[in-house]
């Protein structure tokens, strides 16, 4: 098993930023904003052959009830998982009373502690360390995380524990993402049951749920695995319409949202059942289909409703996103776990659907099919002629038409194919896609020179049509 590294401290001293220079990423969303970070954010880090996982926490205040409280369970959770703490202060605020308690907390815990004083940079590091001695955790270590400063040190400190096992970490590091099984993106409006899903799903509280809009602001990545099937579930930030987001921080949680579905293989888009459907509830399901991600739909909070109100909701659905009748619904209740365990096996399907093999034989006899029982329109008196087809990608499929005047191929005509294609294929769950090619044409920009017996030809049909018209 991999070392893990959880950074513990007060809110607003750096750990986000220490996350990202430790993992060499930018998974943790970081701004001069405190109480950012909510959820327990887990990455992998690296120093020539000693790898490592670090896991970055929200800030501890010491409060007792709301959001707060529910991120301080988060930390200790982390607490409780990890082997090395790193606890870490801000060397512009100095030692603060938060400190000492945090700083007694840790050593009841008994385990490896390191304490790392962020922010150095233009100060002298052995005058400002020399305050931090009184915490009683040993010898600081200065570093300025935002530019890299004293990291490396801390980092040699970190991993002289772990060099023996250098060649097992090594080997368990080197699995590529490909082998953290299926990426799967819970995406939806806020406070519309994502991150109670989530939690229902591992069976654990992993990530804070809340009733307040707006409790997820980064994307959290967790693997698990279930029935020797291994998954990573991908909780998101809610995206509400573009004109309502001010906050600056809202803008970089949706950027990350947006990131998060680029990045997945199935994204499960959560349904507000008692709140209706909504236009932002279309427009995300459009981004969706744009990024090609294969779909789920989840329709949360569905017990409890009135049977009138469960047929408003159906029609609401048929009515407003109708261009998503390829992706499976179902009808769950994160809260009470109704119907949720289905959504891991429509996943399954829609994401097998998404990197399927489609024959070039059986897509070429198809499209003759569908092309004689219904043909192209004709373009300026010619008929479109769509000769063979093939695979051209998976997830999303996309399958290449190869033909002559294909540019001048209608929308409609596209839909009509994309629905004989899905329907004679059965691929459900996934976005179809078509790409029309066409020949060059040699005689392209050539003017075919005329004989003087065409010539005359011609002369004798321009005069006849003269004098007809006379």
């Amino acid at each position: 098993m991999l070392p893990v590294i959880a950074l513990i401290g007060r809110p607003n001293v750096g750990k986000s930023t220490l996350f990202n220079r430790l993992t060499q990423t930018r998974d943790a969303l970081v701004a001069d904003y405190p109480g950012l970070t909510r959820d327990r954010q887990y990455g992998i880090g690296r120093l020539g052959d000693c790898a490592y996982i670090v896991v970055d926490t929200g800030g501890l205040s010491g409060a007792d009830s709301g959001v707060e409280m529910l991120m301080e369970r988060q930390v200790r959770q982390a607490i409780a998982e990890a082997d090395h703490l790193v606890f870490l202060v801000d060397a512009r605020d100095g030692c603060m009373s938060g400190d000492f308690a945090i700083a007694a907390e840790l050593r009841r815990t008994g385990k490896p502690l390191t304490l790392a004083v962020n922010k150095i940079d233009g100060h002298d590091p052995h005058l400002i360390c020399a305050e931090f001695h009184s915490l009683g955790v040993g010898d600081p270590h200065p570093i300025a995380a935002n530019d890299g400063r004293g990291v490396l040190k801390l980092l040699d400190s970190l991993c002289a524990h772990w060099m023996a096992a250098a060649d097992e970490l090594t080997a368990e590091v080197s699995a590529g993402p490909d082998d953290a099984g299926i990426r799967i993106a819970v995406v939806g409006r806020p406070n519309v049951g994502k991150s109670t899903l989530i939690n229902r799903l591992l069976g654990e509280e992993r990530v804070i749920a809340a009733d307040s809009p707006g409790t997820t602001r980064d994307s959290v990545f967790i693997p698990f695995t279930i029935n020797e099937r291994q998954y990573t579930l991908i909780d998101t930030a809610g995206v509400r319409r573009r004109g309502k987001v001010v906050d600056l921080i809202e803008k970089f949680s949706i950027i990350k949202t947006l990131q998060a579905i680029d990045a997945c293989h199935v994204a499960i888009l959560v349904l507000d059942a008692a709140s209706g459907i909504s236009e932002q509830d279309a427009s995300l399901a459009a981004q969706l289909i744009e990024s090609g991600r294969a779909l789920v739909i989840a329709i949360n909070k569905w017990d409890g409703l009135l049977p009138e109100r469960r047929l408003q909701i159906k029609e609401d659905i048929a009515r407003k996103l109708a261009f998503l009748d390829f992706a499976e619904q179902h009808r769950i209740s994160a809260l009470h776990g109704s119907g949720v365990g289905l959504l891991l096996e429509a996943a399954e399907r829609a994401f097998a659907n998404a990197t399927r093999d489609l024959p070039t034989p059986l897509l070429t006899r198809l499209l003759a099919e569908t092309v004689q029982e219904h043909p192209p329109p004709l373009v300026h008196g010619h008929r479109i002629k769509l000769r063979y087809a093939h695979q051209g990608g998976r997830n999303p499929p996309l399958i290449i038409i190869h033909g002559n005047q294909t540019d001048a191929v209608p929308d409609s005509y596209r839909r009509y194919l994309i629905n004989r294609f899905r329907s004679r294929l059965d691929i459900k769950g996934t976005p179809l896609r078509l790409e029309f090619k066409s020949g060059s044409n040699p005689f392209a920009g050539r003017r075919n020179i005329l004989t003087p017996r065409q010539q005359r030809q011609r002369d004798r049909l321009r005069r006849f049509i003269r004098r007809q018209d006379t």
